[in-house]
């Protein structure tokens, strides 16, 4: 088994872990914190695959943004563990149902569907790439969404700022 195919594998091992940890995990605290194990892996992932720029996007916004906006949810919010589910067991058939049918198809998927195997992974960078075609040949779009978010940055702080009462 070569490197590559080992750290793959691990890696994948630690993201589906993760999620399942995400799923399962009675305590949202440590769901929350498991959802960083499985953003990182996907990342990884990307990384094995030579997508360098989407890796680091995954990284800013999901690990940096969206799961940090995850954690103050729930840190902020009051009594959030100390919820009550009274019935735990509804849906449980119903729903081993679904994921046995999702499963099965999943398998079929995967037994009839003829992979195409590359000959050899070229990693390139990507990144600058991107940057040359964000700076010549989409540079209006790409301004126009920063002034899109230069104005919602500017209405979000109107929003939430209190007003003075005189």
């Amino acid at each position: 088994m070569e490197l590559a195919t080992a750290v793959f594998y691990l890696v994948a091992i630690v993201t589906v872990g993760s999620a399942a940890m995400v799923a399962f995990s009675r305590n949202i605290i440590y769901s929350a914190f498991s959802l960083l194990g499985t953003f990182a892996g996907v990342a990884g992932i990307y990384v094995l695959l030579g997508a360098d720029f989407v890796a680091a996007v995954q990284l800013l916004i999901y690990v940096g943004g969206i799961l940090v906006l995850i954690l103050f949810a729930v840190m902020l919010t009051h009594r959030i563990t100390d919820v009550q589910i009274t019935n735990r067991a509804a849906g449980r058939i119903p729903g081993l149902v679904l994921v046995a049918v999702l499963l099965a198809l999943l398998i079929q998927t995967i037994r009839e569907t003829p992979w195409a195997k590359a000959k050899e992974i070229v990693y390139a960078p990507t990144s600058a790439k991107i940057g040359d075609m964000f700076l010549q040949e989409y540079l209006l779009p790409f301004e126009l969404a920063s002034l899109v978010l230069l104005a919602a940055l500017i209405g979000a702080v109107v929003l939430a700022r209190k007003e003075i009462k005189e």
